[in-house]
């Protein structure tokens, strides 16, 4: 972030040039997401992100569009999954 001082003596904060994310150009890719570790125990929040995620069981897998969504959900809980970016045509 870079700072500039205005006319008035005031400091103004000027926000950077947002960068693409690797993952904007993944219209053609997934990632595959399997629940290796069990909920038993877990906090409500993790047991919802992985039933938004679309998984029930130990060893349940699934496909999802290679995201950032995807990926935030994943990165709360990639202590119970296994993640495998997949190339689909």
């Amino acid at each position: 972030m870079a700072v500039k001082k205005s006319p008035t003596g005031k400091i103004q904060a000027q926000a950077s040039p947002k960068l693409k994310s690797p993952l904007a150009k993944s219209e053609g890719r997934f990632i595959r997401v399997k629940l290796v570790c069990s909920l038993i125990g877990r906090p409500k929040l993790q047991r919802e992100i992985v039933k938004g995620l679309g998984l029930r069981k130990i060893s349940s897998e699934v496909v999802r569009k290679d995201c950032p969504e995807i990926w935030g959900m994943v990165n709360k809980v990639k202590h119970l999954v296994a993640v495998e970016v997949v190339e689909k045509k």
